[in-house]
């Protein structure tokens, strides 16, 4: 994001010159300065860890069913499928 600003004289020259003492270009010292002043916000913004995971929220309903259980399922639901036609 581009942003500019108007800074009294005073204020700019102080800039330069923390910006040259550093080795950065102004902008890249503003730039600097706002991230060490808004990192607590930047912080504050992220989002955090879920409260409970997909397994803390299905974990009431048992074990999950094996793979052979779904496959016994799955032909025992299927047996007479299209037979009817």
């Amino acid at each position: 994001m581009h942003l500019n600003i108007e800074l009294p004289d005073d204020l700019g020259l102080m800039v330069k010159a923390q910006a040259q003492e550093e080795g950065l270009s102004p902008d890249r010292f503003i730039s600097r300065v706002l991230l060490r002043t808004l990192a607590s916000k930047i912080e504050e913004q992220k989002p955090g860890q879920p409260f409970e995971t997909g397994y803390g929220m299905l974990a009431k309903y048992g074990d999950a069913p094996s793979a052979e259980e779904i496959d016994e399922n799955r032909s025992e639901m299927f047996r007479n499928f299209a037979q009817e036609l």
